[in-house]
This record gives C-alpha cells, structure tokens and sequence, in this order.
C-alpha cells in the first residue's frame, strides 16, 4: 500500500508488476495496480488523484561517501574494499577487487571508482578495475595502462582520468598517461622533468599538480604542475618537508600534503599550497605517524586515512578542523590499510528503492 506505484513508468508497471503472479493473485494488489495505471493514463484527473502513493519518495542517506580500496594487511596485498558513511558512521565492506593491489592509484569519474595498477604480493600490474556503487560490482573491461605502476598518483582532469609515476618494478618512472572512457583508451601525455614513486596527485584549478615522492634514491620536497592545454609541466615551489608515500587532497582551495616518510621515518607533518601565493605553509602535525596515507574530503571535511607508523599497519582516521588548526582521531576502519587508495562519491540515490 506504501509502494509509490503511480511513479513507474508504464512499461515497468504493466510489464513487471502487473504480470508477477503474487500481484495477480491478489485482489487488494490489483486494485493498486488499477490505480496506478487510471493515474498514468487520466493525467487531467491526477490533481483528484493525489496520495501518499503519488509523492515521490525522498531520498534517503545521501551524500558524499568515502571508498578505502586494496593496500598492504598482515604481510600481504589485500583486494578488500570498504567504504565509510558519514551520516551513519559506520564502516561497511563492499564488494572487493578481482586482483589483490596494494600500491593502488584510486579516482572517481563519473561516479565510478577506478582502480588503477598496485602489486599483488608478487607482480606489478598494469590492469585497472571499475567500481559501480549502484550495482555494489567491479568490472575488469577497462583498458590497461602501457605499462605496470604501483605507487601511482591517480587523478581525474578534464573528464581523463590520469595516471602519474610510480615504479614498474624495474625503474622508478615519470611517465604519465591518461584514460578516455569514451574511448577505453589509455594515451601519453608529456612525461614529469622528474621520477617519483610514492608520489601524491591533486587537482586544483585546471592544473594536475604531482607532490613529492621519491626519484627512486631520495624523497622529493619537489612539485610539479600540468597544463593540459600546453601539454607541459612546469616546477613551482616545493613543500618544506620531503615526503613520499605521502597524502594529497585539495581542502578550501588549497592543497594539503600530510604524513609520508623521509629519509629517516615516517612523518606525521602536514602543510598545504596557496596556488595565490605559490607558497606552502605548515599545518599542525597529525596526532599519528601515517606513510602509505589516504587523504580525502568528504562532506566538507579532510580526514586522514589508515597508513603505517613505522611500528603498525593503522586502520584509524584522522579529521581535520581548521578553525581550531587540530586533528582528532575519528574511529576507525575494518582493514588496516598501507599503500590503499582513497575515493569519494557522491551517493545522490544511495539506499534508493529498487523500483
């Protein structure tokens, strides 16, 4: 009695509800059904028709909700996949991954989640996996990128979702590539003046920007920028610190690179670059040391996601206020996660009907 039947399409109404045997079976059920279709077909008498059934339900539970995809978990590779609901807090396990990736470049396009290379515990890949949040389904018939990378920057410009650095297991790289979906193609673009694995990616006025990471010798305090329209990259002011396996977001237009290690440890720092002032500022530390970082907004706010201390794998999250300059622990995943990606969508039908 409760079921919105007014609002199916016809063919949907007739052709499903109408011919299930439960509903024929039923007198009470066909005289919903009856309603439904007088509703659809005397549109100059639905003012006379209008009920609770004629209203269209809200959605429910909607917002912006956060993915934690593969990493490093007790010694190995994971392909488990878990994602974080504000407005309920809570952390539910989705569908994992066909392949076990930990080093993974994560990005949302076109509120699709994308899994981009990583190591499986013995191999470094070059597949991509595409996550659909409506059906809760991975699907492997994305194209591969040209070569293997883990430790990738991933990152969504321009409707391409590019792919920067990390290691093919022989040479750290500062080849960058971006994929067409439209196309399911992957094409080069102009390669980085400099290698980086382990380096962190954001997007912020119509600029690719590529943070840190190492050259394969030493962590980089070094930062790079890509116009897509010149099709080059140009250097702008480096971070204080050098970090790789670092976090990157952009929070209230600017970009903020947390934790990752440097020569010697892991780091809990953080600072973020004013594209204005071309100039980066310290931020209060993390209240953990967080490598191998996921950092992310969601809902307005900047949290911190899983990573290592130098002693434990962490599945704790840190938020962010910036009108108190403070971190706060956050509660925590299912997985500890090193080396997992991060993505955010924006669920605007989540926990939606299925009719």
């Amino acid at each position: 009695q409760r079921a919105p039947l007014p609002l199916l399409s016809p063919k949907f109404l007739v052709g499903t509800v109408g011919s299930d045997p439960l509903i024929k079976s039923d007198e009470e059920c066909r005289d919903l059904v009856d309603e439904a279709k007088n509703y659809l077909l005397l549109p100059q008498e639905r003012p006379l028709m209008q009920g609770p059934r004629t209203r269209p339900r809200k959605p429910i539970r909607c917002g912006e909700v956060l993915f934690a995809v593969g990493g490093w978990c007790s010694g190995d590779a994971i392909s488990s996949v878990e994602r974080y609901d504000p407005q309920t807090n809570e952390w539910r396990m989705v569908a994992s991954m066909s392949k076990r990736r930990c080093g993974v470049g994560v990005s949302v396009l076109d509120d699709l989640l994308y899994a981009v290379g990583g190591h499986d515990g013995s191999s470094y890949l070059n597949s991509v996996e595409r996550y659909d949040p409506k059906t809760n389904q991975w699907s492997s018939d994305v194209a591969p990128t040209s070569t293997c990378r883990t430790s990738v920057g991933v990152a969504v410009l321009g409707g391409y979702l590019y792919a920067v650095g990390g290691q093919d297991g022989v040479s750290c790289l500062n080849i960058v590539e971006r994929y067409d979906p439209k196309e399911n193609k992957w094409a080069r673009v102009a390669s980085m003046s400099t290698r980086r694995l382990g380096v962190a990616v954001a997007v912020l006025g119509g600029f690719l920007y590529a943070v840190g990471g190492s050259d394969g010798t030493s962590p980089l305090n070094t930062v790079e920028r890509y116009s897509p329209q010149e099709n080059r990259w140009h250097t702008i002011a480096p971070m204080g610190t050098r970090r790789k396996h670092l976090g990157c977001s952009v929070y209230q237009d600017m970009i903020y690179a947390v934790g990752g290690r440097d020569d010697t440890t892991e780091l809990s720092s953080a600072e973020r670059f004013n594209p204005r002032t071309n100039q980066w500022s310290p931020v209060v530390a993390m209240t953990s040391r967080r490598s191998g970082v996921g950092l992310a907004v969601v809902n307005g706010q900047l949290m911190a996601v899983g990573g290592f201390d130098g002693t434990t794998y962490l599945k704790t999250i840190e938020v962010y206020d910036p009108d108190a300059n403070t971190w706060r622990l956050y509660g925590g995943m299912n997985y500890r996660r090193l080396g997992g990606g991060v993505g955010v969508i924006k669920m605007t039908h989540c926990e939606s009907h299925i009719w």
